[in-house]
């Protein structure tokens, strides 16, 4: 029974602009307790993603990070899922590309969620605690 990115991701996803500055970014992902944030475009496309990851480069380059926006950091090869994708295929491709967040689109709203291996994680585990 193939299980749909629409059943695990989450739906209550932070979003910012490109040109939001990365102190911001950093404060909402603290304040929400996250890993990322999606960059989104007007028509709430995703135009790219920050992680903490990219912290890491942030502050080893020491800009000023209330002048620097997100758009100097983001990655911007983003890969997006829709909420019909298997969890299967979207587990091998955070695997295959080495990522942990894909935003979930649909072409009418543009960005609907986000998926995580956090949540992939949290399904795996309760289906394993539900099968003993």
């Amino acid at each position: 029974m193939d299980i749909f990115v629409a059943r695990i991701m989450s739906t209550a996803v932070k979003t910012v602009t490109p040109d939001t500055l990365v102190e911001d970014a950093a404060a909402t992902m603290l304040e929400n307790d996250i890993g990322s944030v999606v960059v989104v475009n007007e028509e709430n496309h995703p135009e790219g993603i920050l992680t903490t990851t990219d912290f890491v480069q942030i502050v080893a380059e020491r800009k000023p990070k209330d002048r620097t926006p997100v758009s100097a950091y983001m990655s911007t090869d983003v890969i997006t899922a829709s909420a019909q994708d298997p969890i299967d295929e979207i587990a091998e491709q955070m695997i295959e590309h080495g990522i942990h967040h894909i935003p979930v689109t649909n072409e009418s709203e543009g960005l609907i969620g986000i998926i995580t291996t956090t949540d992939l994680t949290a399904y795996l585990s309760d289906t394993q605690i539900a099968n003993v």
